[in-house]
């Protein structure tokens, strides 16, 4: 199992980032959290968790601290709640925001949160309140391209339509406060599906 990769970012989108470490490229699916806090530097290091869909399909994905790499591990624990869940609500929410739901038992802010119905949400609490400790508390885009169309990659990349997707990135682009970032942007798109 690989515990963390560290080497130089080749390539950085809102959903996954790209790092060569001793000639190997490592694609990993990301969080916009962790696409904010890598930032635009040369180097970096993810954490990394791995799950399996199918005995022949792994998935990996980094992490740019331990407590989300924690509040991930915790959150695919849940009964039907998968990789790409637990991505989506770390990239809707931050860890933060997540624990303080689970604890308070705030169904609505987790059904605020795309793929995540009413049954998941107290599924969530019920599984996990209680069970958060202190460790889970805690934009240039390469690659180029608008922040509109790093928006929509990033949506379509988390398996929205094409004209679903659309509809919420220009919706979300009248919200001055998504002008920010491209995060600002995909977060507020995210509220508008």
């Amino acid at each position: 199992m690989i515990h963390h990769v560290e080497g130089r970012l080749v390539e950085k989108t809102p959903t996954y980032a790209v790092v060569e470490a001793n000639g190997v490229g490592y694609q990993l699916n990301i969080s916009l959290n962790t696409f904010t806090k890598i930032g635009s530097s040369e180097k970096c290091k993810l954490l990394v968790e791995q799950l399996y869909v199918r005995d022949d399909l792994p998935r990996s994905f980094g992490f740019a601290d331990n407590a989300e790499r924690s509040l991930f591990r915790k959150l695919v624990s849940v009964s039907g709640v998968g990789g790409t869940s637990a991505l989506m609500m770390l990239s809707s929410l931050s860890a933060e925001e997540i624990q303080q739901g689970i604890a308070s038992g705030n169904v609505a802010l987790l059904k605020s949160i795309k793929g995540i119905g009413e049954k998941t949400a107290q599924r969530i609490i019920v599984d996990l309140k209680g069970k958060l400790g202190a460790e889970d508390l805690g934009s240039t885009v390469n690659g180029g391209g608008s922040m509109r169309e790093e928006a929509l990659s990033a949506l379509l990349a988390l398996g929205f339509a094409r004209p679903v997707a659309e509809r919420a990135v220009d919706k979300a682009t009248k919200s001055e406060e998504a002008r920010h970032s491209v995060e600002h942007l995909i977060k507020t798109a995210l509220k508008n599906l």
